[in-house]
């Protein structure tokens, strides 16, 4: 989204409710005075702040709907605007007819872009950006877990304990530019204010706000699960065991799914996105072209996943054209992904001559499926939750790691017996901007416009 500075000022309109029928649908309007279209919607002043029910006007009088109405002055409203809520039945036709009339009867107005509601929240100062990023994904939460700690972010938990960070960052700043303004002091500021010991608790401190934000950020976006094998080793069924439902087609016939089945599950409130691939096997032993295509999709799934889950056959171990073709699979895998090892149908087979620690189940019966689940939130990094645990994006993560970057350049000019103090003072300025990127302090107008548009439109 990239709106012009004149645009900004102008005011928006929006449908804040998702297509579609429903028993109430909300159109919202924001700007620097709303007066004129209350006047002209409502026919009335509104309390502030307060719902009041009534008719709303077309152009010519007429009655479009009976709803309610509530307005939130400036600055105490969700974008630190004039803000007007209609709520009206949730007919399409009826929205329509209300947008129009607010984009009629305010000067200037036009629809609002994504997220453009709280873009101006964050504009004007009523969110920071990692709190404005906490509505979008509080919105599009996929599990319980996910939702609460979207709202503890959007509550500011998350902006907090950077802030707090940042500041004592800046007054390690500050100790040592003073030290690079007075050279000739005698006193050596560094070290009577333990400058060191400051920088290794702000470190110890990064530590744990970076392990909280991986957390959170596997909360938000999950791990993309790849299930490959050979044809026939019960991937299919290893799905629908993890989902708990039919969700792919089970036969003793080699090469029945032609093409990636997904699903998403949860575990301890941590989304898997599970993909179950067709069979592995060469294109001269495939059935036909769908099943190369289906081959070809496989060994694509697999080079984007984050996990592949490999499954082994415990009723053919041994046959030489199976163990020859677990071979040519095993160097196909691409470098860089992480694999986890799973032998499949201990119902059927022995499970003696295993390496140490070997994950064994039966998809069939269920058995080895809870362990199975604890290696694959292992896998992720994934650990116990602490109560006040926060939403977290990738980009988050990223400036983290490159404050914690910096941090550790820091640490070893420090520690020098005589640290360039320039090059200290710089390393802990490119700290704090990194973590000014997290709550929008030092965010370029670019990242912004690509954070904002995906939202929906009217939040």
């Amino acid at each position: 989204m990239s709106v012009s500075l004149g645009a900004r000022d102008a005011p928006i309109v929006a449908i804040a409710t998702a297509p579609g029928r429903g028993a109430v649908g909300i159109v919202r309007a924001s700007g620097r005075d709303l007066g004129p279209l209350i006047a002209a919607v409502c026919g009335r002043r509104l309390a502030p702040r307060h719902a009041s029910y009534g008719p709303f006007h077309g152009g010519a009088g007429e009655v479009i709907d009976q709803g309610l109405a509530i307005h939130f002055p400036a600055p105490q409203s969700y974008t630190g605007e004039d803000v007007l809520e209609l709520q009206a039945h949730g007919g399409p036709v009826v929205l329509q007819l209300l947008l129009a009339r607010c984009l009629e009867a305010l000067p200037g107005a036009r629809l609002a872009e994504p997220g453009e509601f709280t873009q101006r929240a964050f504009l004007n100062d009523k969110l920071d950006l990692a709190q404005a990023e906490a509505v979008a994904d509080l919105i599009d939460a996929s599990t319980e877990a996910a939702a609460r700690s979207a709202g503890r972010s959007l509550a500011g938990e998350f902006s907090h304990r950077v802030d707090a960070l940042a500041q004592r960052i800046v007054r390690l700043r500050m100790l040592v530019e003073a030290t690079l303004d007075f050279p000739e002091e005698d006193i050596d500021f560094l070290q009577q204010a333990d400058a060191r010991g400051q920088l290794a608790e702000i470190t110890r401190t990064l530590a744990g706000v970076l392990d909280g934000a991986r957390q959170g950020a596997l909360l938000r976006d999950g791990l993309r699960v790849v299930l490959a094998g050979q044809p026939n080793v019960g991937k299919s069924s290893l799905l629908n065991a993890l989902a708990g439902a039919e969700l792919a087609i089970v036969t003793p016939i080699p090469g029945t799914t032609r093409d990636r089945v997904s699903e998403s599950i949860q575990i301890e409130g941590v989304p898997l996105h599970v993909t179950d691939t067709a069979g592995l096997r060469d294109d001269e032993h495939a059935a036909d072209e769908v099943e190369r295509i289906g081959i070809g999709r496989s060994w694509g799934a697999i080079g984007a996943a984050d996990l592949v889950l490999f499954l082994h056959d415990l009723t053919r171990r041994g046959e030489p054209g199976y163990d020859a073709a677990e071979r040519e699979i095993t160097a196909r895998l691409p470098e860089g992904v992480a694999v986890l090892d799973v032998w499949n149908k201990a119902d059927a087979a022995a499970t003696t001559d295993l390496p140490a620690g070997a994950l064994i189940l039966s998809a069939r019966n269920g058995t080895g499926l809870d362990r199975l689940r604890r290696a694959l939130l292992e896998r992720a990094g994934w650990h116990a939750v602490p109560e006040g645990l926060f939403i977290a994006r990738a980009r988050h993560v990223q400036a983290l790691r490159r404050t914690d970057e910096h941090l550790a350049q820091a640490t070893a000019l420090i520690a020098a017996a005589r640290p360039e103090l320039d090059l200290l003072a710089e390393e802990l300025r490119l700290a704090h901007d990194a973590l000014g990127e997290i709550t929008g302090h030092f965010t370029p107008d670019d990242l912004l416009g690509e954070i904002f548009s995906r939202f929906c439109i009217g939040k």
